[in-house]
């Protein structure tokens, strides 16, 4: 049988229940007597069962409204601690945020946009997976990130996406190098030299076979999967690097260089990214309107 009992009703019942006083209930209920009378009769007629004895100088529970008053009294704290609840995440005092990132975003701008969050929303909790593009777009389609910041180098037709920043490369040499003296460097300077590159999982590897072709550098000496590691072989003079502009960071030392690609050269765009079938929770809308104001 359908059940119409509104919170309403509950709230009206527990306080006769309390009072055991139509007069003195309806005075805590900011009604007429005879409105908060219609609404114990609706209850009880919802019910099928008589909640209250009547008389003329008070009003006691039934057995009947005795077991009800129990359960009454747990779903009025049950729908008053979810509607608490719920206020507290619209208001965005409590929540989870998850932001996958490329590690070269998650290292150098990304810590600046988390402070500020913290510092604006306090109660949410906020998870940070620092990954390659193809990581961030399985985090983003499993749930277990809200939002990415990546270059992936396949479709995006599945996800909502906005343009975040264009990222163009340098390439990284020493300060002894033959092509070390120019302003800028095209792939003519660089034939026959010895490439490090970073492993095929990469997004750097990807964006860069997609612009040059496997075979667009004569030579590669190392694949490697760090950039700790690029810039170690790069010093002890065992080749050179094409590098996206966000991981230079890495390569401040003062035997090393970084030139950039002549016109048009090479970019890797990168993405906002979140999925387009799932609507973004309150924290991470906040987190997403972040990352917009704070672009690169």
């Amino acid at each position: 049988m359908p059940i119409n009992v509104s919170f309403k009703l509950l709230k009206a019942f527990l306080t006769l229940s309390e009072q055991k006083n139509f007069t003195r209930a309806a005075e805590h209920c900011h009604v007429s007597q005879s409105t908060f009378s219609g609404m114990i009769q609706r209850l009880e007629d919802e019910l099928g069962a008589r909640l209250f004895d009547r008389n003329t100088r008070n009003v006691v529970l039934t057995p009947e409204g005795e077991l009800f008053a129990e359960a009454a009294r747990h779903l009025v704290n049950d729908i008053q601690w979810t509607f608490s609840d719920l206020s507290d995440y619209v208001a965005k005092k409590k929540g989870h945020v998850a932001i996958a990132a490329l590690p070269s975003i998650a290292g150098e701008w990304l810590p600046a946009v988390i402070a500020e969050y913290r510092r604006l929303y306090p109660g949410i909790a906020i998870e940070i997976h620092d990954v390659l593009s193809d990581n961030c777009l399985d985090l983003v389609r499993q749930g277990q990130a809200d939002i990415a910041l990546a270059a992936p180098n396949s479709s995006l037709d599945e996800y909502a996406t906005e343009h975040f920043h264009t990222d163009r490369f340098f390439l990284i040499c020493r300060r002894d190098h033959p092509v070390a003296s120019l302003p800028v460097v095209t792939m003519d300077d660089l034939r026959g030299c010895d490439f490090i590159r970073l492993s095929r999982s990469t997004s750097v590897h990807q964006h860069l076979v997609n612009a040059v072709g496997a075979t667009g550098v004569t030579s590669s000496s190392f694949e490697v999967k760090y950039l700790s590691t690029v810039a170690g072989l790069i010093l002890h003079g065992l080749g050179v690097s094409l590098l996206p502009e966000l991981t230079l960071s890495q390569f401040r030392h003062p035997d090393l260089l970084a030139i950039p690609l002549a016109t048009p050269g090479i970019s890797r765009p990168i993405h906002i990214i979140w999925r387009k079938d799932k609507p973004l929770s309150l924290a991470a809308q906040a987190m997403l309107e972040l990352v917009r104001q704070r672009k690169l």
